[in-house]
């Protein structure tokens, strides 16, 4: 991850698992994920401006209500610039994809600033572990071979790696070796991003930077066997990308909201 010219850089936010609810008093162990989310979109513009593109990557309802998505749109009105929305395990997609559209918020393959950004759906209905359909793959197949000279940045909800948590493991991305079959494929992905682990989480594999990022409400413990939480603050992750394919990513979390967590919760 490389430093670069800011001038000729594109700016991405990455903002993941809100877990809004319709109750505007809605929480999660403790923690009022509106208020939470407020707090993660005011730090990020106080620290970086305002981005050139925003990828919220799953559990942006905790209920699945359409109110939450339509919270969701009325505070992405902070910021100037396009989104793009994926499912999570604890979305409803079909009113996600409703409130996407209204947003502009639902495309799939985004070209900007000499980059390519593919959202995938491993959402499965009804289930907490992910899965890319033969459909998704396919889709990430075309999509790559189509656009060879663009840098790639694949993101998806659910971790397709091993990240040493017990408990986690089973609700991962289940056909990972199908999804690693592809990336290997094509040397032009730089980056795969997702959420759902609530933690920040950085490795490469075969020159591939593989990014999680914090929630913008509660945090799970790293490492943890069970079901765990700790009381680090919720957070983004931010990028700047250059049209070379270097790029600088960081994390940074709203470390002056206030919250009361939950820390002996044993599930949510």
């Amino acid at each position: 991850m490389n430093t670069q010219d800011n001038a000729r850089s594109l700016r991405v936010l990455q903002l993941t698992d809100p877990h809004l609810m319709a109750d505007p008093a809605g929480g999660l162990l403790g923690v009022n994920t509106r208020d939470s989310l407020d707090a993660v979109i005011a730090q990020a513009l106080e620290d970086h401006g305002q981005p050139d593109l925003i990828l919220a990557t799953g559990d942006i309802a905790q209920d699945g209500s359409n109110e939450a998505y339509r919270v969701f749109g009325e505070k992405l009105k902070a910021f100037t610039c396009p989104s793009a929305w994926i499912a999570g395990n604890h979305d409803k997609p079909g009113a996600l994809e409703e409130a996407a559209l209204g947003h502009h918020a639902n495309q799939r393959h985004i070209i900007q600033g000499g980059w390519q950004f593919i959202m995938l759906d491993s959402s499965v209905p009804n289930q907490v572990y992910g899965e890319l359909a033969g459909s998704e793959l396919a889709f990430l197949v075309e999509t790559l071979e189509q656009n060879p000279e663009l840098p790639a940045l694949i993101a998806l909800h659910h971790h397709p790696v091993d990240i040493g948590s017990g408990w986690m493991e089973k609700i991962g991305l289940h056909n990972r070796q199908a999804f690693w079959d592809v990336i290997e494929r094509f040397p032009q992905i730089k980056i795969v991003l997702w959420g759902h682990i609530h933690q920040q989480h950085e490795l490469q594999r075969k020159g591939v930077h593989l990014l999680a990022t914090p929630s913008t409400c509660i945090q799970f413990a790293t490492g943890s066997t069970d079901f765990a939480v700790e009381s680090l603050a919720p957070g983004y992750r931010w990028f700047e990308l250059e049209t070379s394919g270097a790029f600088h990513t960081e994390v940074r979390r709203a470390e002056a909201f206030e919250f009361d967590l939950d820390i002996d919760s044993t599930g949510y």
